[in-house]
C-alpha cells in the first residue's frame, strides 16, 4: 500500500502550493465579481463551468468559492460571517484550515485517482470517482449547509465518467454546488456544458503573474519574459522555472540566430541533454519552447510582434520580416508538429529528434533568407 503522503496530486503543479492552500486569488476579479453578484442576488446556479487556459487560477477560484460558501453558512465565532463583496477568507479561519487539510465534510474533490497496481496516477477520472461524488451528494449535510464538489479537471473524465456526471447535473440535490474546472471545455459533452453556467477566467497580466509567483514562493524576476513564454499562465511559468525553461529558450534563440548553417555540434549537445533516463521533462520543455520560438517567429512576419524577448527582434528582422517568410515558418510548425507527434508515438531517440528538427529549421531558414525584402 502506498503512503498517502507520497502519492502525487493530479491537480497540483509540481513545486507550487496546491490551490486549496493558496490564500489569495490574483487577476480574476471579473470572474469573482460574477459569482458574487449571483450569490448576492440569490441566483446561484447549481453547476459552474470554470474555463480558461491551464495555470491561470481556475482551481484557486474554485477553492475561494468553496470556502466562501462554507463560511457564509457557519457560525465562525470571532471570525464573523464573510463579507459579500469578496470571496477572500482569512487563512486562519477554521474553514480555510479544514479545506486545506481536505478535512471538510461538506467538500468532495474529484480528480484522477492513484493506480495502486501500476504505482502511478491514472490517465483519466474514472466512473468510480464520479460515483463517489454522486454518493457524497446523496448524504444529507448534518447542519443543513452546503455540499460542494470540485472536479479538477473535468476534461480528464473518460466517457463513462462524463455520462455518470451528467445524471448528477440533471437532478442536483438541494443546496449543492458543482464546480467543474476545464482547460478545454469544447472536449466536454455538449449536454454537460448546457447544464452549467460558464465562469470564464482570463490569462494573467504581467503584474498579476508577478503577484501569483511571489505568493507561490518564486522570485518576481523575469516576469515579462515569463509572461510572454507562458501565455499569462502561472502554472506554465512555474514549470519553466523548475525545468530551466528560460535558459533553454535563450539557447534555442542563440542557435536560431546562426541559421542558416547552424552549428551541428551545438545542436547535438542540446539533443544529448534531452536523452537518457530522467531527461523526459527537459525533452518536453525543449520541444515546447522550440515550437513556441518558431510560432512567434511566424507571427512576427505575419502581424508584427511588439512583445519580443531578448534576441527575438534581431532574428525576426533577418528571417521573418514579411508575410512570405512568415508563411515558410508557419508551414514548418505544422509539419514539425506532426513529425514530433509521430516520433513520440514510436519512441524515437530524443537526441535524434532534436537533430532532425533543427536540420529542418536550418533548411527553412535558407529558403526564408531568399525571400527577404
Amino acid at each position: 500500500m502506498s503512503d498517502p503522503d507520497e502519492i502525487p496530486e493530479s491537480d497540483r503543479v509540481e513545486g507550487a502550493p496546491h490551490p486549496r492552500e493558496t490564500p489569495e486569488l490574483f487577476g480574476q476579479d471579473a470572474a469573482s465579481a460574477t459569482f458574487l453578484d449571483a450569490f448576492n442576488q440569490d441566483r446561484l446556479h447549481h453547476s459552474w463551468l470554470i474555463t480558461g487556459p491551464k495555470g491561470i487560477g481556475k482551481a484557486t477560484l474554485a477553492w475561494n468559492i468553496t470556502r466562501f460558501l462554507l463560511a457564509s453558512d457557519e457560525d465562525t465565532g470571532m471570525f464573523g460571517a464573510p463579507a459579500t463583496d469578496t470571496l477572500q477568507i482569512a487563512a486562519d479561519n477554521p474553514v480555510f484550515r479544514r479545506t486545506a487539510a481536505l478535512a471538510e465534510p461538506g467538500v468532495f474533490l474529484c480528480r484522477r485517482p492513484w493506480d495502486e497496481k501500476k504505482k502511478r496516477l491514472k490517465t483519466a477520472i474514472t466512473v468510480e470517482e464520479v460515483r463517489k461524488l454522486k454518493s457524497f451528494f446523496t448524504l444529507s449535510a448534518a447542519d443543513g449547509g452546503w455540499r460542494i464538489a470540485i472536479v479538477d479537471a473535468a476534461d480528464e473524465m473518460n466517457t463513462s465518467a462524463e455520462n455518470a456526471l451528467l445524471k448528477v447535473l440533471e437532478e442536483p440535490p438541494a443546496k449543492t454546488l458543482i464546480l467543474l474546472i476545464s482547460h478545454q471545455p469544447a472536449k466536454l459533452l455538449p449536454t454537460i456544458r448546457s447544464r452549467c453556467r460558464e465562469l470564464r477566467c482570463n490569462t494573467l497580466s504581467s503584474d498579476a503573474l508577478g503577484q501569483v509567483m511571489t505568493q507561490a514562493g518564486f522570485p518576481d524576476d523575469n516576469s515579462e519574459t515569463l509572461n510572454a513564454l507562458s501565455g499569462g499562465s502561472a502554472g506554465e511559468s512555474i514549470d519553466l522555472l523548475a525545468n530551466d525553461g528560460l535558459e533553454i529558450y535563450q539557447n534555442i534563440l542563440s542557435l536560431l540566430s546562426t541559421a542558416p548553417r547552424m552549428n551541428r555540434p551545438r545542436i547535438i549537445a542540446l539533443g544529448e541533454k534531452c536523452a537518457g533516463k530522467g531527461s523526459e521533462a527537459r525533452y518536453d520543455m525543449t520541444i515546447r519552447l522550440l515550437m513556441l520560438a518558431l510560432s512567434r517567429l511566424a507571427l512576427n512576419g505575419a502581424k508584427g510582434q511588439t512583445n519580443t524577448i531578448n534576441g527575438e527582434a534581431e532574428l525576426a528582422t533577418r528571417l521573418s520580416a514579411n508575410p512570405y517568410q512568415a508563411r515558410e515558418w508557419a508551414v514548418l510548425v505544422q509539419d514539425l508538429t506532426s513529425r514530433i507527434a509521430h516520433a513520440r508515438a514510436v519512441n524515437l531517440d530524443p537526441a535524434q529528434v532534436i537533430l532532425d528538427t533543427f536540420l529542418s529549421i536550418d533548411a527553412t531558414a535558407g529558403r526564408a533568407s531568399l525571400l527577404s525584402a
